[in-house]
Parts: C-alpha cells; structure tokens; sequence
C-alpha cells in the first residue's frame, strides 16, 4: 500500500528559510532602489511626446502673438476627437515643395505655425487690408498692423475652402509665408495645436 508524501507547501519552517528571493522582495527592491519612479518618468515622456510637443518660434510671422525665441507647447490629442477651429493656431508640415528658384525656400520637412481663419465651404478675400470671408469682414484684433497689398485678392478657386482643408494666415500678415501664397492647407498636415508659450525671452517681455 502506498501512501502520499508530505508537501514542502506543508512545511512552513522549509518555505521561510529557503534563500530564493519572493516577489514581494523583489517589488520591496525596486521600491527602495528607485527604478519605478524612473519608470513613471519613461511613461509620462512616452506620454508627452506622443500627445505633445515644445517648440520653437523662428520668424515673426506670428507676431505679436508669438515672438521669435518664444518657447511653445502644442498638443496633439484634441483633432483626434473634432476638427481643426477657425481661430485654432496649428503647427503642420509645409505643404509644398521647396522651390529651387530661392534656397532660402522652406524645407518640405519644416513645422510650421499659423492660425486657421477659414475652414471647409467658406470663401476668403482681402480687400483694403480686410480679411473678408464670405462676405463679412473678420474683427482681428491680434493684428499688430494693417496688411499692405499693391491688389486685392479676388474670389478665385485658391480662394474657396474645399473639404478636408483649412485657410490659415499668419498674424504678421505683411510677412507671413501662407495659404495666400500656397492655397489651403490640408488637414492632414496639422500637427498639432498651440496650447500656451511657456517661455519668452526677456528682451521681448512688454
């Protein structure tokens, strides 16, 4: 006849002496060693730069919204749950080609920052130094001066907003590389939207 053996599970004084670690003293190490707060850390940058970005303003096409030197933060979650806002300032790829006429041309790998002024169906003009769009002559006050323009621009196909587009200018409006020179921008290219500037160097502080 045969009969069952007893367990090492059965035996508590084995269990407690064996020299193997546990994982609780392996979670107990990493607690005391610090490694999950540099993981937390891994996943809040994996997080940031997934959904957001810091940038740079290099030119002054912004201005005075945005000044060169100022440091932004834009994020990129919201378009994923509605469409690009008229007013909205974006960040987005330049849409066209660099021309070989001018090497000072932006690169077709640059990140832009404009603010979008007209979406989808609508139609944009500019007459003495007005923004029109359909008709109604838009109140900007974040312009710092009236745009100079030796013509008027007339209702033409470049003018009309068509599906999955946007018009965007910049707030320089007398220097600004945008959709007044390359036509409406895709909304593929948006990027993202600009959040708050985070940092302005001093010189420019008013």
């Amino acid at each position: 006849m045969s009969c069952l053996k007893s367990s090492t599970f059965n035996q508590p004084s084995a269990a407690c002496s064996s020299p193997k670690w546990r994982p609780c003293q392996s979670w107990d190490f990493l607690l005391s060693t610090g490694l999950v707060q540099i993981l937390r850390l891994i996943v809040l940058g994996l997080l940031w730069s997934t959904f957001s970005e810091m940038l740079s303003i290099p030119s002054s096409s912004m201005y005075p919204t945005l000044r060169i030197g100022d440091r932004i933060i834009a994020e990129k979650a919201s378009y994923y749950f509605r469409k690009p806002a008229v007013n909205d300032i974006v960040t987005f790829r330049n849409p066209t080609q660099k021309l070989e006429l001018n090497k000072d041309e932006p690169r077709k790998d640059e990140i832009f920052i404009k603010r979008i002024v007209a979406k989808a169906g609508d139609w944009v003009e500019v007459k003495h130094g007005k923004l029109y769009v359909n008709g109604i002559a838009r109140d900007e006050n974040f312009i710092a001066e009236i745009q100079r323009y030796s013509s008027r621009l007339t209702v033409t196909s470049q003018n009309y907003v068509p599906e999955d587009h946007v018009y965007v200018l910049g707030d320089n409006r007398n220097n600004s590389y945008d959709s007044r020179i390359w036509g409406p921008l895709p909304v593929e290219n948006i990027v993202g939207r600009f959040v708050t500037c985070c940092y302005r160097p001093s010189n420019h502080r008013r």
